[in-house]
């Protein structure tokens, strides 16, 4: 196998459709299939899955059940079970629930801050100060997540240094991961490395992961980039699920099965099994009745069929 000495060995996948990639389905979904897809995506193998959310159900009312699923998934050990939360009163649903890692959010843009959060970046970074250290009061991981690093629906292009005065602020809370968001998908591999090669200054890259949705297909391209700069953790989501409210025209984070594929063919270690998250894929695609969002998922089933019927 060939494989390129500027590519990390190993990389981390964190699997976020349960979560991210759930959380704007329009009708609800069962909580048992909500524990389905997570027990599979679990028996998988990914050391990190993004499984609910203790936020409010007005705003997002797919998470109102997290306690639920939460109490009802079969946990892996060693694996690390992340839920989102926006204040103490959601930490505090969190620590019920063993999590094993709380997620806090920010953005690199004030307008975008302002629209899905209604507050300032500094107002919000102030809002998760007691937060983070009541999780790390109780040992439990932070991990901070900057939406808009590359661009902003409203702002446009978003200057580097304006990823790196957050990336900071992070780092003060005691976020020990901080997610590097293409949000809106506008990003190139140009643009990645401009912005990485900014932040890399400022903290190890091991530190970072990169967060890319694939509005403009350059996913797995942008993904590539960011490997040669040195991050070597991305976040993907089952079948491609989820987008983004507040961008208009804006797809999912990039299919798991594609990056798979991809880093398969790089060499590249995930101890993922790539079959069962297929199989995971076309499940929840099958649940939702929508089309499969990943191309390396749809080739493998279509495949197995031929196969099947030969």
């Amino acid at each position: 196998m060939i494989s390129s000495p500027y590519l990390p060995k190993k990389v981390k996948i964190v699997e976020v459709g349960p979560r991210d990639g759930l959380q704007n389905e329009k009708t609800f979904v069962a909580n048992e299939v909500k524990i389905s897809l997570i027990n599979q995506l679990s028996s998988a193998g990914f050391s990190n899955i993004e499984a609910a959310a203790f936020v409010s159900p007005k705003w997002i009312p797919q998470m109102a059940s997290s306690e639920i699923v939460m109490a009802g998934i079969d946990r892996m050990p060693g694996t690390i079970y992340s839920v989102l939360v926006p204040n103490l009163q959601g930490f505090e649903k969190a620590l019920a629930s063993r999590a094993n890692e709380i997620v806090i959010f920010g953005a690199a843009s004030e307008t975008f801050s302002q629209k899905n959060i209604n507050c300032s970046i500094a107002e919000s970074i102030e809002r998760f100060a007691p937060v983070t250290k009541a999780a790390l009061d109780h040992n439990i991981r932070v991990r901070g997540s900057i939406s808009c690093a590359m661009g902003c629906p409203f702002e446009g292009n978003i200057d580097p240094a304006k990823v790196g005065e957050v990336v900071r602020l992070m780092a003060d809370l005691g976020c020990a991961e901080i997610d590097i968001a293409d949000t809106i998908g506008i990003g190139t591999p140009n643009k990645i490395k401009a912005v990485f090669e900014h932040i890399g200054q400022i903290l190890p890259m091991s530190t970072y992961s990169g967060h890319f949705h694939d509005t403009y297909g350059q996913s797995l391209a942008n993904i590539y980039a960011a490997m040669e700069m040195g991050v070597s953790t991305f976040h993907s989501s089952v079948a491609g699920l989820g987008g983004c409210p507040y961008a208009q025209g804006a797809t999912g984070n990039v299919a798991t099965e594609d990056v798979l594929y991809l880093l398969a063919g790089l060499g590249i270690e995930t101890g993922i099994d790539f079959e069962l998250v297929v199989r995971s894929g076309n499940y929840i695609s099958n649940v939702l009745n929508r089309p499969n969002g990943s191309k390396a998922g749809r080739a493998f089933l279509a495949k197995v069929a031929l196969s099947a019927g030969d």
